[in-house]
């Protein structure tokens, strides 16, 4: 029977990405693989190859809920990882994977009372609470974001972040500088805190100078409560704007772009890295030890993009900015190169020689 690789990723996107990367190469290398995930984390496995079986686990955090929720955690957890030591008993992997988020305390706990081969991928440039607690469980810790910063003791393989497929069709596709003709400009805010791009860009598109405005044409990713208004302010400027919750083509929006403003999720600066697009990073100031400015910090030393920190991104400060991008075609394409001299489009396939060796230890 092939080995079987289990992959355990919590209920978000900058998780369950390059969980589906990792799934989809192994499954074309003729592994088994199993998604272990909570019901919010299914939802988004909807891209994984059909062959990965999904199973929904029962876990819980203490960093949210009330009192009552936080005193039943642990016996919610207790009782996930019973059941995951039943199912690697039944079919036992010969690697586990966590890629961070509570639903995967129960797979990592299991790998590791049956002392299986087991590692952990963190996306972010600051390890995850879960991640955290595995980082000394382990037999690898692999890491997305150069530098990541990590327990005393614990040595990390710095890997990329895996993108999707989708994304590494587009890998390094050619970059059209601004100019005197239509440029798009994407703006995308992740699920998580979006709404500062929904008050600031629109404004500060508004009041770029008329000879860039004019050739504009806008992507806006935007909350469904946010969409109306956002799509009006577009609308009052004279703006060509698309105002979409979510967008299904980010990967060709992006190769199409000159110009991304985006929150810095681990997996927004990889796809944009990959692909190798100048960008304009709002870190969310709210991320767990400000963790998407870590993620930024690698694109904005390499010369690719523009930190604007959260606090500061006001309509004149981005206005500023976008200009010096666009105004600059020259500064635009070195910022592109830089990019995709920063990207890392074999993320992937070190992660796979990771998991590929330590099956291999685990079979010793």
């Amino acid at each position: 029977m092939a080995p079987l690789l289990l992959i355990a990723a919590g209920g978000t996107g900058g998780h369950m990405f390059p969980a589906q990367a990792l799934a989809e190469a192994m499954v074309a290398r003729g592994w088994r693989v199993k998604l272990s995930t909570d019901p919010r984390g299914a939802r988004y496995a909807g891209g994984f190859p059909a062959a990965v079986k999904v199973e929904q686990v029962t876990s819980a955090t203490f960093a949210r809920g009330g009192v009552v929720a936080r005193m039943i955690a642990p016996f919610l957890i207790a009782g996930g990882v019973m059941r995951a030591v039943f199912g690697m008993w039944r079919d036992r992997p010969a690697v586990v994977v966590g890629f961070g988020g509570y639903p995967s305390i129960p797979a990592l706990s299991a790998a590791t009372l049956l002392r299986l081969p087991r590692m952990i991928h963190e996306q972010n440039g600051v390890l995850g609470r879960v991640n955290q607690l595995f980082s000394t469980r382990v037999d690898r810790v692999a890491c997305g974001t150069s530098p990541t910063t990590l327990p005393d003791g614990v040595q990390g393989v710095h890997t990329g972040n895996p993108v999707r497929q989708a994304v590494l069709d587009r890998a390094g596709a050619p970059y059209i500088p601004p100019g005197d003709y239509p440029m798009e400009v994407l703006v995308i805010g992740g699920s998580q805190g979006a709404r500062i791009l929904s008050d600031v860009v629109p404004a500060a598109i508004a009041a770029l100078p008329d000879g860039l405005r004019r050739n504009l044409r806008v992507a806006h990713q935007a909350r469904i409560e946010d969409h109306d208004r956002v799509a009006a302010a577009y609308a009052d400027a004279g703006i060509r704007a698309e105002v979409e919750p979510f967008f299904a083509d980010v990967p060709r929006r992006l190769s199409e772009a000159q110009l991304v403003i985006s929150r810095a999720g681990a997996s927004s600066v990889a796809d944009i890295s990959v692909i190798g697009r100048p960008s304009i990073l709002i870190p969310y100031a709210a991320a767990t030890a400000d963790h998407q400015t870590a993620n930024a910090r690698g694109l904005v030393d390499a010369g690719a993009a523009i930190l604007v920190p959260e606090a500061q991104a006001d309509v004149a400060t981005l206005t500023a900015q976008m200009t010096t991008v666009l105004e600059n075609p020259r500064g635009a394409v070195k910022m592109a190169h830089n990019a995709l001299a920063f990207g890392r489009a074999d993320a992937t396939e070190r992660l796979v020689a990771l998991v590929e060796e330590l099956a291999e230890k685990g079979k010793t």
